[in-house]
């Protein structure tokens, strides 16, 4: 019995072939692809490629997929080879079951069925019914040989005359109601046809075999687009319009665009953009995602520069952070207002797209806009809920490292955007319009000391709390939300909280030392020991301080760099996830962050804290306690 085509494409793309072909030859990175010496005959220059899903020898002309690699290089019959992947892959292999047989012959005959339908369809294109679709299609801009090249169609303006014509060849009413192109009528007394005065679009899968149709009706009726329905051969949430092409296009390196319609699609691969797909009048989903990462690591997202095309932009944002990971991602490209792709290529010529494309934004760098935006932040709740969401949405990549990247790049654009900025001569903690800001208790200025800035103060403060961070990475578990959210003021210091956010969230055991290898490994050998040996430092900033008097510092030089206005807005999001969380372990951790948030804002409010001008006014509050 041959094996079911859907459980041989599922075991080629659970085998990825380039560690496959490693257990016979070296292989070396070649742009996206790789190359090494031909396993099949002896050479000295290499020639042989493995692409994505196939391999090819320029040499000897050896090509094929994976279960053509293990049959040529171990000498296995198909069978054998088949065996061998599926166990390494995890998968069963079909028994030979008359009922599998049956279906291996009804996929076969629908397969059929559907090829002689889109023949029927783009035979009636060119008579004379179908010359009001086919001055459509030429109105649109498309010229013959991309009409031939997607197989475009006419259903035909009568009932019943896609069963008329393929009669003849044999094909019954029940296999057209199977293969989804008609449908039996709720009385049994017959069909009816699911299109009728539309032009016809083949929908074909990866293989380029057709597997459904889509119509476009002429004139003002609705629906004006339909898709079949959903049949042993097609699913929507499987299927990509145009992935047969795109799939050629892709390996002839051009960019992997993903657009609404069927026109668009069309459009962009006549203009030259060869690897344009679409989904079928859905949102993205995760199986058409594993689609679009077979082909390229970061395909396009092309959307409407209008606010439905923001919404949809936001939703397949978020439908991609699960699935992402550090070899694939994302990027959002935005159109003028009021065009489509179809319109802007064909009214302003392939350019104007390459501009759009050459404007796409990475998905980290676009993110925080399209979660944030209709958000308000007047309030603390408000700001507070916005950094709740950003948070969450950051947890949902699976992948530790790149989620924690992900959530200090959205809370550096948070704070960022909604922060006011800093006075000058109001002190630590005023904001532009009057010392202490409307709401706070205004704070002195400090005597003036030319040689000490607000900077420099904010500066030192920052060191301090991070030097108590190396030398105690105990501690992070409970500080872990509070140093994610602070302004560090300077980009080095910075970056340095990111990476030590990120080794947090790998998931090592919480050591000084290897905290401090770590960043060494990562570049940050300079900055990382240098803070450490700061004379400056105070006492608590120490290796040896106790870890009651580090911890109580570190919030010390916290409560001071955040400020009692952000405080407030920390303590209340703190309550509320205390009050919310789902497990008491959740809990337990919420409200003891709660303790800590409400006793430094307390204490930050009676003035325990002064905020001195200065390193020497730092250092004398912790010198010989490490704590204030």
């Amino acid at each position: 019995m041959a094996l079911p085509p859907n459980f041989l494409d599922e075991l080629r793309h659970r085998t990825p072939l380039a560690p496959l072909v490693q257990r016979k030859t070296r292989l070396a990175k070649s742009g996206r692809n790789w190359k090494g010496c031909c396993p099949f005959h002896g050479e000295k220059t290499p020639s042989f490629y493995v692409y994505d899903d196939h391999y090819h020898c320029f040499g000897c002309g050896a090509h094929g997929d994976a279960i053509s690699f293990v049959m040529q290089a171990e000498g296995l019959p198909f069978p054998e080879a088949v065996e061998r992947l599926a166990g390494e892959a995890g998968l069963q292999v079909p028994k030979a079951t008359p009922e599998a047989a049956a279906r291996e012959r009804r996929a076969r005959d629908l397969h059929d069925v559907l090829e002689a339908a889109q023949g029927a369809f783009a035979r009636r294109l060119h008579l004379a019914e179908g010359a009001e679709a086919l001055a459509y299609l030429r109105r649109r801009g498309l010229t013959e040989d991309t009409i031939a090249r997607f197989g475009l169609g006419w259903s035909g303006g009568g009932r019943g005359v896609l069963a008329a014509a393929l009669k003849a060849e044999g094909i019954t009413p029940q296999q057209l109601a199977e293969a989804g192109l008609v449908r039996e009528r709720e009385d049994g007394s017959g069909f009816n046809d699911l299109y009728f005065n539309r032009v016809i679009f083949p929908i074909r899968d990866r293989r380029g075999r057709v597997i459904s149709f889509g119509g476009r009706i002429l004139g003002d009726g609705q629906p004006k687009y339909v898709n079949g329905p959903e049949t042993a051969l097609f699913s929507k949430r499987r299927s990509l319009y145009g992935l047969d092409l795109a799939r050629e296009g892709a390996f002839r390196g051009a960019p992997v665009v993903v657009v609404e319609g069927y026109m668009d699609v069309i459009a962009l691969h006549q203009a030259g953009f060869g690897a344009a797909v679409a989904p079928l009048g859905t949102a993205l989903t995760a199986e058409q995602m594993e689609e679009l990462w077979r082909l390229t690591p970061e395909p396009i997202l092309c959307f409407d520069g209008d606010a439905a095309g923001g919404r949809a932009a936001a939703r397949a944002a978020e439908a991609a952070l699960p699935l992402l990971s550090t070899e694939r991602s994302l990027k959002l490209a935005t159109l003028p207002p009021g065009e489509d792709p179809d319109t802007l290529v064909t009214r302003r010529g392939p350019a104007a797209f390459t501009a759009v494309l050459e404007g796409a934004r990475s998905l980290s760098a676009a993110l925080y806009g399209l979660l944030a935006e209709g958000r308000p932040v007047a309030t603390p709740e408000q700001r507070a809920a916005l950094r709740h969401r950003l948070a969450e949405v950051a947890a949902t990549i699976p992948d530790k490292t790149l989620a924690a990247e992900y959530r200090s790049a959205l809370l550096d654009r948070f704070f960022a955007t909604t922060r006011p900025p800093r006075g000058g001569a109001g002190g630590f903690g005023a904001r532009a319009g009057g010392a202490g800001g409307p709401g706070r208790r205004p704070v002195a200025a400090p005597h003036p000391r030319p040689a000490i800035s607000q900077a420099r103060t904010r500066g030192f403060q920052a060191r301090a709390l991070l030097a108590i961070t190396l030398h105690h990475p105990w501690l992070l578990p409970e500080v872990e939300e509070s140093l994610a959210s602070l302004d560090l003021g300077e980009p080095a210091l910075a970056r340095l909280r990111d990476a030590v956010l990120a080794w947090l969230a790998e998931g090592h055991e919480l050591d000084s030392r290897r905290l401090m290898d770590q960043l060494a490994g990562t570049g940050m050998a300079d900055l990382s020991t240098g803070l450490l040996r700061d004379p400056g430092l105070p006492v608590a900033a120490g290796k040896a301080a106790q870890p009651r008097d580090a911890l109580e510092a570190w919030w010390h030089f916290f409560g001071l760099l955040r400020g009692e206005a952000e405080l407030e807005e920390d303590q209340a999001g703190a309550q509320r996830a205390w009050e919310e969380a789902a497990d008491p372990v959740a809990q337990a951790r919420a409200q003891q962050r709660l303790i800590r948030l409400k006793l430094t804002l307390a204490a930050l409010r009676r003035g325990e804290w002064a905020e001195t001008g200065g390193e020497d006014g730092m250092a004398a509050i912790t010198d010989g306690h490490g704590h204030g």
